[in-house]
């Protein structure tokens, strides 16, 4: 046995003070958001009118590596981090792996996943620009959840458009947001004039987080006193994400452990971003490799089939373009359970990340994300999330073929949150009604057909 602890707490005065920018050392920039209308980089006057004044300054920011994080944002994070590192003997022994695997859990707080952590950092900043409200879209529910949660710590409104498949599956997540004093609707929904409009053009659709972000962006936009935030993909979700790698990096330093391969889910690009920040901050600097996998859905595969252009954020296109692998902004993916996952596109920082070759991406089927989930509860006593299952699945992957070589790694991955709202999902699963769907090539190609064209690009 290890001298290491199963689960390596650190000290309230080991949460960070500073989040960290991983912008300020990539060689290669992600490319601005663009103005749809004209084409050209859109400006903080344009982004503010959209959201809160401090995020579009930390939006544009490609130079600061280091931007302090408020007292008031820190207290709050008191309450539930730093989180801890495990490791996870029990899995390493049912597998019978000479690797040593580490998990960071970020399931640890009432929202059940990381996404608090951007959460309550963008309440924080429309309340302090004296806002009514914010509105937003939510997949699975932990972002729209852990945004509630924040909106009533701030005493804000809270408008939650939720993707109509998960609003159906998951009705006790809708309830915790309400629980919190959010408004919870179904999208698309006919309450916009965008959703009145993807109705009318896909009868009976599921949806998708871009439907459920073109109704956001519209109910903010045409209501003063509120502003649209996200809980992932732009470059200010990434930066406050960095908390979770970060507290990680600090961890791995106490102990003296170094991962060999870094793995995250991966759907807009929170998660990842924020779990592999200090690690690829230390790679673009040239003090140290790691390899770094993304690990996406096979159902919406933006980073393993899809093309890296410019592209609207939303299904309604009113959002910014955005350069970023996608699928296609009208792309709506079958209703699989990972609805975290269900996003068309990626971050514009991971995006440029991958097309430079500093990390890797794979897809991988939800039935066999499933399996490895239940073993893993079955080892490690924690139900996952279907989004984090996906690291749980490669993790395993790696460490069953270090089985097979005999070689000694060190896995990290990244499990973003729990999932107990989730129980249909498991249910189907252990039913054996549980299917897999995976895009055609024809439907990949009629998506990428509409991929708006940019002069200069």
């Amino acid at each position: 046995m290890s001298d290491i602890p199963y689960k390596i707490y650190l000290d309230e005065s080991d949460l960070p003070t500073e989040w960290y920018n991983v912008r300020a050392d990539m060689k290669n920039k992600p490319a601005p958001l663009l103005n749809p209308g004209t084409g050209q980089p859109l400006t903080a006057e344009e982004m503010g009118g959209i959201f809160c004044e401090e995020l579009v300054a930390q939006e544009l920011d490609d130079d600061t590596a280091y931007v302090p994080i408020p007292a008031e944002i820190r207290e709050y994070y008191k309450t539930y981090r730093p989180s801890p590192l495990v490791r996870a003997y029990n899995l390493e022994k049912r597998l019978g792996t000479p690797a040593k695997i580490y998990y960071k859990f970020e399931g640890n707080n009432t929202s059940g996943s990381h996404k608090l952590n951007s959460a309550i950092a963008q309440a924080y900043y429309a309340k302090k620009q004296g806002l009514k409200g914010v509105t937003t879209e939510t997949g699975a529910g932990q972002w729209g959840t852990a945004l509630s949660m924040a909106c009533a710590y701030f005493d804000l409104d809270c408008k939650v458009y939720m993707v109509k498949v998960s609003y159906e599956q998951k009705p006790f997540r809708r309830e915790v947001m309400r629980t919190y004093g959010a408004s919870v609707t179904p999208s698309p929904s006919m309450e916009t004039e965008v959703g009145r409009k993807i109705l009318a053009e896909h009868p009976g659709t599921t949806g998708s987080l871009g439907c459920a972000i073109s109704e956001a962006v519209e109910v903010a936009v045409t209501n003063p006193g509120y502003r649209y935030v996200l809980g992932s993909v732009l470059n200010q979700v990434l930066l406050h994400q960095s908390v979770v790698g970060l507290e990680t990096k600090t961890a791995c330093d106490k102990f003296g452990i170094v991962p060999d391969v870094i793995i995250g889910c991966a759907g807009g690009g929170s998660n990842l971003g924020g779990l592999i920040a200090p690690f690829m901050g230390e790679k673009l600097r040239g003090e140290r490799d790691y390899r770094i996998v993304a690990v996406e859905p096979a159902s919406c595969p933006s980073f393993t089939r899809g093309k890296f252009a410019f592209d609207f954020c939303d299904t309604g296109k009113i959002c910014p373009l955005a350069k970023m692998y996608t699928l296609g902004s009208g792309f709506i993916p079958s209703p699989n359970h990972a609805g975290g996952l269900r996003f068309h596109g990626m971050s514009p920082i991971l995006s440029q990340l991958y097309h430079d070759g500093l990390m890797e991406a794979v897809a991988v089927e939800q039935t066999a994300v499933f399996q490895a989930a239940e073993e893993f509860a079955r080892a490690e006593g924690i139900l996952p999330a279907p989004e984090s299952s996906h690291a749980i699945k490669v993790a395993m992957d790696e460490a069953m073929r270090c089985k097979e070589t005999g070689e000694e790694k060190t896995i990290l991955f990244g499990l973003t949150g729990t999932g107990y709202f989730d129980l249909v999902a498991y249910q189907s699963f252990n039913d054996g009604t549980m299917t897999d769907s995976i895009p055609t090539d024809e439907d990949l190609e009629k998506s990428f057909a509409t991929l708006p064209v940019v002069p200069g690009t």
